[in-house]
C-alpha cells in the first residue's frame, strides 16, 4: 500500500509543472516597473494632467473604456515599449510588456 501511495504520489508531481515566468513580462523587470520614471504618473507623458490624457479631452484617443462606454483610463507608451493603463487619477492600474525583441 505505501508502494502504490509513493507511486501515485511520483506521477502526480511528475505530471505538475511550476508556472514559469518569462522576465520580459515580469513586473520585476525594471522596464515593467512601476517606480521605473517612464512608467510612472509623474512623468509628465503619463500624467492625468497633461491633456493628451485627460478624461475632459473628448478628442484623445488614448482612452481606455469599460463594456458600458464609460471611460475609465487612458493608455501610454513608454519609450522602452511598455504599455502602461492608468486610471483617470493617474494611478497605474495595468501594463502590457514591451513587444520589442
Amino acid at each position: 500500500m505505501k508502494r502504490l501511495l509513493f507511486i501515485g504520489t511520483l506521477l502526480i508531481s511528475s505530471l505538475s509543472h511550476a508556472q514559469v515566468t518569462i522576465w520580459e513580462n515580469s513586473p520585476f523587470n525594471y522596464n515593467n516597473s512601476q517606480y521605473n520614471y517612464n512608467n510612472s504618473s509623474y512623468n509628465y507623458n503619463n500624467s492625468p494632467y497633461n491633456y493628451n490624457n485627460s478624461q475632459y479631452n473628448y478628442n484623445a484617443n488614448n482612452g481606455v473604456y469599460d463594456n458600458s462606454g464609460n471611460r475609465i483610463g487612458y493608455e501610454t507608451q513608454s519609450p522602452t515599449g511598455v504599455t502602461n493603463v492608468f486610471d483617470n487619477n493617474g494611478n497605474r492600474i495595468g501594463y502590457s510588456p514591451s513587444k520589442r525583441q
